[in-house]
């Protein structure tokens, strides 16, 4: 097994092995005096993992049910939340007991939230089974829905007691989700680690895998501790595409394209901005085109700069009059740029 410890005001630990799927109620009995536990999960993860996890649950003693959403980021938004309030104050959860988010990105994001505010706060665990979650956001403490007016804009920071990563999982996951979920595992070797970046270029992600995923959360354990609520410290740095990336999603109103792919544009686009204006060392955008087609992710997209400046303003990284992309002065070293938001549209304008 792998561990990585997270120092945040809450500590827990990450662990990686394979069949971990399995353990999820020895893992409960031992970090909680939980008696009920609600498992969220959604359509497309429920008929793989769903028994596994209750028959472990049960093994162990608990009272367990599942509340199972619609798959998509289409379900990713408050009506979906409030039936998950139903599902908890009907099974009679109190501030003790459990939720267990079994999922992607949106899963995590939505039980973890739904956790952070059901009786002001309950405990969850992530058992994340997409390769975004597993190397993304399923670690951190970010939870959240999304608004029409822009993503993530409804949320809370509530750490997990665990996470567990099992990477079996992803031998279910269709190729359109192991794409997605390399978006972020590029973004890890852009943003602090060049040589993961080199290594991502010469070989092949998905045979080192448990390496992989070992890596990208160590790379943000290590900024998560530095800046856990995001206070304008290190933890931006994660945001590497994202803001670009959320104004696509935004633009072709969260369907159509999924968030990794979408980032995977943003983290090219910024890093022509970049050399256009002689911030980032050139070819560096080159580059990262080449790693994110190489894993079968876009470069680019049909909206204009203007469509996706205006998009970015209702962005969450907006502060007030400004807003704070993230840059690349050379692969693996990054900061943020603090610019007018009325000049966003010209900072993004390169000729392609």
């Amino acid at each position: 097994m792998r561990t990585v410890h997270v120092g945040t005001g809450r500590p827990y630990d990450i662990d990686i092995e394979r069949g971990l799927l399995d353990k999820a109620g020895e893992y409960a009995k031992r970090l909680s005096d939980a008696k009920r536990v609600v498992l969220v999960t959604d359509t497309n993860v429920a008929p793989l993992y769903q028994q596994r996890i209750l028959h472990s649950l049960s093994a162990c003693g608990f009272e367990a049910t599942t509340h199972v959403f619609r798959a998509g980021e289409e379900s990713k938004h408050l009506g979906t939340i409030a039936e998950m309030y139903n599902t908890f104050a009907d099974f009679g959860m109190t501030r003790r007991d459990l939720v267990v988010a079994l999922g992607g990105g949106v899963c995590g994001d939505m039980a973890g939230f739904a956790a952070a505010s059901y009786l002001r706060g309950i405990d969850f665990m992530q058992v994340p089974t997409s390769l975004l979650a597993q190397v993304d956001s399923s670690v951190g403490g970010k939870t959240g829905v999304d608004l029409p007016q822009g993503k993530n804009l409804v949320g809370a920071f509530h750490q997990p007691v665990a996470v567990l990563i099992d990477p079996d999982t992803l031998k279910t996951l269709p190729d359109f989700y192991k794409a997605d979920g390399m978006a972020e595992v590029v973004k890890y070797g852009c943003i602090k680690d060049a040589s993961f970046f080199t290594f991502l270029e010469h070989g092949d992600a998905a045979v080192h895998i448990e390496d992989v995923i070992e890596i990208c959360v160590s790379v943000k354990r290590d900024v998560v501790n530095l800046d856990e609520c995001e206070r304008g410290g290190e933890r931006i740095l994660l945001n590497f595409g994202h803001t670009l990336g959320h104004a696509i999603e935004k633009l072709r109103h969260y369907s159509g394209i999924s968030h990794g792919m979408a980032v995977a544009v943003g983290m090219v686009m910024m890093a022509k901005a970049g050399e256009a204006r002689g911030i980032t060392e050139p070819g560096t955008a080159g580059r990262i085109a080449a790693l994110c087609q190489k894993y079968a992710l876009p470069t680019s997209e049909q909206f204009s700069f203007a469509e996706l400046a205006n998009a970015a303003r209702s962005d969450k990284k907006t502060a007030g009059d400004v807003i704070r992309p993230v840059l690349l002065r050379r692969i693996g070293d990054s900061f943020t740029q603090t610019v007018p938001i009325e000049e966003f549209e010209s900072f993004i304008t390169t000729e392609d």
